[in-house]
Protein backbone atom coordinates (compact mmCIF):
# COMPACT_ATOMS: atom_id res chain seq x y z
CA UNK A 1 0.00 0.00 0.00
CA UNK A 2 0.82 3.44 -0.90
CA UNK A 3 1.44 4.79 2.83
CA UNK A 4 3.91 7.75 3.63
CA UNK A 5 5.05 8.46 7.49
CA UNK A 6 4.92 12.83 8.62
CA UNK A 7 5.92 13.86 11.42
CA UNK A 8 2.36 14.69 12.50
CA UNK A 9 0.73 12.39 10.79
CA UNK A 10 0.74 10.39 6.82
CA UNK A 11 0.03 10.36 3.40
CA UNK A 12 -2.61 7.05 2.88
CA UNK A 13 -5.01 6.25 0.06
CA UNK A 14 -8.60 7.21 0.68
CA UNK A 15 -11.09 5.10 1.98
CA UNK A 16 -14.45 4.78 3.50
CA UNK A 17 -15.15 6.05 6.26
CA UNK A 18 -13.00 9.16 5.74
CA UNK A 19 -16.45 11.02 4.04
CA UNK A 20 -17.18 12.45 7.35
CA UNK A 21 -14.11 14.17 8.17
CA UNK A 22 -13.15 14.87 4.35
CA UNK A 23 -16.53 17.24 4.48
CA UNK A 24 -15.93 18.98 7.82
CA UNK A 25 -12.38 19.95 7.04
CA UNK A 26 -12.78 20.53 3.08
CA UNK A 27 -15.79 22.69 4.00
CA UNK A 28 -14.18 26.00 3.99
CA UNK A 29 -13.94 29.47 2.48
CA UNK A 30 -10.25 30.08 2.79
CA UNK A 31 -9.56 26.40 1.43
CA UNK A 32 -12.16 27.34 -1.57
CA UNK A 33 -10.27 30.69 -2.38
CA UNK A 34 -7.61 29.28 -2.84
CA UNK A 35 -8.01 26.08 -5.24
CA UNK A 36 -9.75 25.56 -8.49
CA UNK A 37 -13.81 26.26 -8.87
CA UNK A 38 -13.99 22.41 -9.01
CA UNK A 39 -13.35 21.78 -5.68
CA UNK A 40 -17.09 22.19 -3.89
CA UNK A 41 -18.08 25.01 -1.25
CA UNK A 42 -19.78 24.10 0.79
CA UNK A 43 -18.15 20.94 0.84
CA UNK A 44 -21.40 18.30 1.11
CA UNK A 45 -21.25 14.55 2.80
CA UNK A 46 -22.39 13.75 -1.10
CA UNK A 47 -19.30 15.34 -2.76
CA UNK A 48 -16.91 13.84 0.10
CA UNK A 49 -18.67 10.24 -0.42
CA UNK A 50 -18.09 10.64 -4.31
CA UNK A 51 -14.41 11.69 -3.86
CA UNK A 52 -13.25 8.36 -1.53
CA UNK A 53 -15.40 6.38 -3.68
CA UNK A 54 -13.53 7.57 -6.91
CA UNK A 55 -10.38 7.65 -5.09
CA UNK A 56 -10.20 4.61 -3.01
CA UNK A 57 -9.41 1.74 -5.56
CA UNK A 58 -6.22 2.39 -7.55
CA UNK A 59 -2.72 0.18 -7.35
CA UNK A 60 -0.76 3.32 -7.59
CA UNK A 61 -3.33 6.82 -6.33
CA UNK A 62 -3.09 9.92 -8.01
CA UNK A 63 -4.59 11.55 -4.65
CA UNK A 64 -3.45 10.67 -0.98
CA UNK A 65 -5.17 11.70 2.00
CA UNK A 66 -3.44 13.67 4.53
CA UNK A 67 -4.39 12.13 7.88
CA UNK A 68 -3.58 13.68 11.70
CA UNK A 69 -4.83 11.75 14.30
CA UNK A 70 -6.26 9.27 12.27
CA UNK A 71 -8.49 11.83 10.23
CA UNK A 72 -8.22 12.35 7.03
CA UNK A 73 -7.66 16.44 6.97
CA UNK A 74 -6.13 17.14 3.54
CA UNK A 75 -5.60 15.90 0.14
CA UNK A 76 -2.30 16.03 -2.36
CA UNK A 77 -2.01 14.44 -5.50
CA UNK A 78 -1.37 15.06 -9.08
CA UNK A 79 -2.66 14.98 -12.91
CA UNK A 80 -0.50 13.40 -15.72
CA UNK A 81 -1.19 15.82 -18.53
CA UNK A 82 -1.77 14.93 -22.68
CA UNK A 83 -0.53 15.44 -25.67
CA UNK A 84 2.54 17.35 -25.87
CA UNK A 85 1.88 17.53 -21.97
CA UNK A 86 2.25 14.27 -21.75
CA UNK A 87 5.54 14.23 -19.29
CA UNK A 88 4.28 16.30 -17.14
CA UNK A 89 2.42 15.95 -14.01
CA UNK A 90 0.22 18.74 -12.29
CA UNK A 91 0.73 18.84 -7.88
CA UNK A 92 -2.36 20.06 -6.05
CA UNK A 93 -3.20 19.93 -2.56
CA UNK A 94 -4.71 21.21 0.06
CA UNK A 95 -5.38 20.97 4.17
CA UNK A 96 -7.25 22.01 6.78
CA UNK A 97 -6.93 25.82 8.24
CA UNK A 98 -6.61 23.79 11.74
CA UNK A 99 -2.74 22.25 10.45
CA UNK A 100 -2.07 25.27 8.18
CA UNK A 101 1.50 26.55 9.15
CA UNK A 102 2.88 23.71 11.61
CA UNK A 103 4.53 22.14 8.05
CA UNK A 104 2.77 19.82 7.13
CA UNK A 105 2.52 20.14 3.12
CA UNK A 106 6.43 21.39 3.20
CA UNK A 107 6.84 17.67 4.20
CA UNK A 108 4.21 16.21 2.36
CA UNK A 109 5.22 17.90 -0.96
CA UNK A 110 8.84 16.61 -1.59
CA UNK A 111 7.41 12.86 -0.95
CA UNK A 112 4.46 13.47 -3.65
CA UNK A 113 7.56 14.47 -5.35
CA UNK A 114 9.48 11.81 -5.26
CA UNK A 115 6.93 9.10 -5.36
CA UNK A 116 5.67 10.91 -9.04
CA UNK A 117 9.42 11.19 -10.93
CA UNK A 118 9.96 7.14 -9.32
CA UNK A 119 6.89 5.50 -10.20
CA UNK A 120 5.56 7.86 -13.42
CA UNK A 121 7.39 8.67 -16.90
CA UNK A 122 6.86 12.38 -15.89
CA UNK A 123 9.98 15.04 -16.72
CA UNK A 124 8.40 17.86 -15.09
CA UNK A 125 6.17 18.63 -12.33
CA UNK A 126 4.35 22.37 -12.14
CA UNK A 127 2.10 23.60 -9.46
CA UNK A 128 -0.70 26.33 -10.38
CA UNK A 129 -0.92 28.83 -7.39
CA UNK A 130 -3.34 31.91 -7.20
CA UNK A 131 -2.02 35.36 -6.29
CA UNK A 132 -1.78 36.11 -2.34
CA UNK A 133 -1.34 32.26 -1.54
CA UNK A 134 1.97 32.83 0.25
CA UNK A 135 1.84 29.52 2.34
CA UNK A 136 1.40 27.57 -0.74
CA UNK A 137 4.49 29.24 -2.50
CA UNK A 138 6.30 28.94 0.55
CA UNK A 139 5.94 25.29 0.54
CA UNK A 140 6.70 24.78 -3.33
CA UNK A 141 10.03 26.74 -2.92
CA UNK A 142 10.55 25.26 0.55
CA UNK A 143 10.60 21.76 -1.42
CA UNK A 144 12.80 23.16 -4.00
CA UNK A 145 10.13 24.16 -7.02
CA UNK A 146 11.36 27.13 -9.25
CA UNK A 147 8.80 29.80 -9.54
CA UNK A 148 8.92 30.22 -13.47
CA UNK A 149 6.05 32.10 -14.19
CA UNK A 150 3.22 34.28 -13.46
CA UNK A 151 0.52 34.12 -15.80
CA UNK A 152 -0.88 37.74 -15.53
CA UNK A 153 -4.67 38.12 -14.55
CA UNK A 154 -5.05 34.77 -15.78
CA UNK A 155 -7.74 32.74 -13.22
CA UNK A 156 -10.68 33.93 -12.04
CA UNK A 157 -11.76 33.57 -8.47
CA UNK A 158 -15.10 35.29 -6.69
CA UNK A 159 -15.30 36.83 -10.00
CA UNK A 160 -11.83 38.97 -9.61
CA UNK A 161 -8.88 37.96 -11.96
CA UNK A 162 -6.45 36.73 -10.27
CA UNK A 163 -2.53 36.38 -11.33
CA UNK A 164 -1.54 32.79 -11.59
CA UNK A 165 1.99 31.55 -10.44
CA UNK A 166 3.76 28.24 -11.68
CA UNK A 167 6.52 26.93 -9.91
CA UNK A 168 8.47 23.77 -11.79
CA UNK A 169 10.94 21.39 -10.95
CA UNK A 170 12.24 19.27 -13.67
CA UNK A 171 13.19 15.68 -13.00
CA UNK A 172 17.19 16.13 -13.44
CA UNK A 173 17.10 18.98 -11.08
CA UNK A 174 15.28 16.65 -8.66
CA UNK A 175 18.12 13.91 -9.11
CA UNK A 176 20.79 17.03 -8.34
CA UNK A 177 18.92 17.69 -5.45
CA UNK A 178 18.63 14.26 -4.05
CA UNK A 179 22.09 12.93 -4.61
Amino acid sequence: MTTFQLSLGRLRPWREGDEDALSRHASNRRIWNNVRDFFPYPYTPRDAHSWVRSNKSYQQPNNLAVEIDGQAVGNIGFTIKDDIYRYNAEIGYWLSEDYWGQGVMSEAVPIMTDYIFKNFQVNRIFACVLDGNLGSMRVLEIAGYRHEAIHRKAAVKNNQYLDEHIFSMLRSEFRVQNQ
